[in-house]
């Protein structure tokens, strides 16, 4: 139980930091007509793999051990983009975008909602006949959460105030790109939030399988009451 316990804040951990860093780097790519650099960030590819370590703690060991699980592994990683925010890693210095502060406090704000959510929509349905609803519902009802709630105070211009809070430039992405890199003109952040949701909406479907290959080869503890 406790090396269980420990990985599962560990994993937390590093895909929290992974997706702050990552958040700021576009995917630089064209998909036939679509612009993948206006529609997506490869943050997008890793933060639903938080969601899958919240669901297997909440099957196994109960919401309780989850909400552990999401408030001790959110402080570590907070911590690290902190420290990250302030100490950029070497390969900063070739150009690539550190994580800022901003970020990390969209971070903060949008991942305990989330992952709590999360949790709790887990809980009232992990009694269903359908193994997959408890995953499904909850990491699409708090990837939506999160999603809108991390992108507007990360870069949206009416939240510009945080960066000035930690004395940095205005990091808003509040100037004009193709919707969905094809529609009308919209804010570049609410373009990227979109688009970051149809991959998490995505990733929610496919890490269905990992959820349902882990369900048995896990040990889990005598049945918890959901909290």
């Amino acid at each position: 139980m406790l090396a269980r316990f420990v990985a599962a804040l560990a994993a937390m951990a590093v895909v929290v930091t992974a997706s702050n860093i990552l958040v700021l780097y576009p995917v630089d790519a064209q998909f036939g007509p679509f612009n993948l650099k206006d529609l997506l960030t490869w943050g997008a590819f890793t933060y639903p793999f938080a969601f899958l370590v919240t669901d297997l703690t909440n099957r196994y060991d109960g919401a309780t051990r989850a909400r552990l699980v999401v408030v001790v592994g959110f402080l570590m990683a907070v911590a690290l983009s902190f420290y990250l925010s302030f100490n950029p890693l070497p390969w900063n210095a070739r150009g690539a975008p550190a994580t800022t502060a901003r970020i990390a406090t969209a971070s903060v704000t949008a991942f305990l909602i989330g992952q709590l959510l999360d949790i709790s929509v887990f809980s009232r349905l992990r009694a269903s006949r359908n193994w997959f609803l408890p995953p499904l519902a909850g990491s699409l009802l708090g990837s939506l959460i999160d999603t809108t709630i991390f992108f507007s105070i990360a870069f949206a211009p009416a939240f510009a105030f945080v960066d000035g809070i930690y004395g940095r430039e205005d990091g808003s992405l509040g100037f004009s790109a193709p919707f969905l890199s094809v529609g009308g003109d919209v804010p570049l952040w609410l373009s990227l939030a979109t688009g970051d949701f149809l991959v998490k909406f995505l990733a929610a479907l496919l890490l269905l399988a990992p959820y349902r290959a882990l369900m048995g080869r896990l040990m889990p503890l005598p049945p918890l009451r959901a909290a």
